[in-house]
């Protein structure tokens, strides 16, 4: 086992780290920042509805499945960036999925969203 904190300072220490790394995805991906923009304002408009718990709990996942997945994008951007700035296929080949897997999650919340207001609505 690797020494380091162990316990309540172990668990206090991954707290701090994820908030630094929050502030990080705020403070330099504008993706990130309007994403979570975008929830903001979602989030009480979904609470609002007048929609059953499982439905709601679908809005509010959709949204927070596309910040998950911008930080997971905007940590395999930082790491190949950090590789060196020539271009490498490989290197193209992780931004360009880890692009398509946030396009694939913002598709699937716009899809959730689309056929439950129009459940709703109609």
């Amino acid at each position: 086992m690797k020494p380091g904190k162990t316990g309540i300072r172990r668990l206090v220490a991954a707290l701090g780290y994820s908030r630094q790394g929050l502030v990080s995805a705020y403070r330099f991906e504008a993706a990130f920042r309007q994403e979570l923009w975008l929830a903001l304002v979602l989030v009480p408009f979904a609470l609002w509805l007048d929609l059953s718990l499982t439905h709601t709990l679908w809005l509010l996942v959709s949204l927070v499945m596309v910040l998950i997945v911008e930080l997971i994008n905007s940590a395999i951007e930082a790491v190949v960036d950090r590789i060196g700035p020539e271009h490498h296929e490989l290197a193209g080949r992780a931004k360009d999925m880890g692009s398509a897997a946030v396009l694939l999650t913002l598709l699937l919340a716009v899809l959730v969203w689309g056929l439950i207001l129009a459940d709703h609505l109609l």
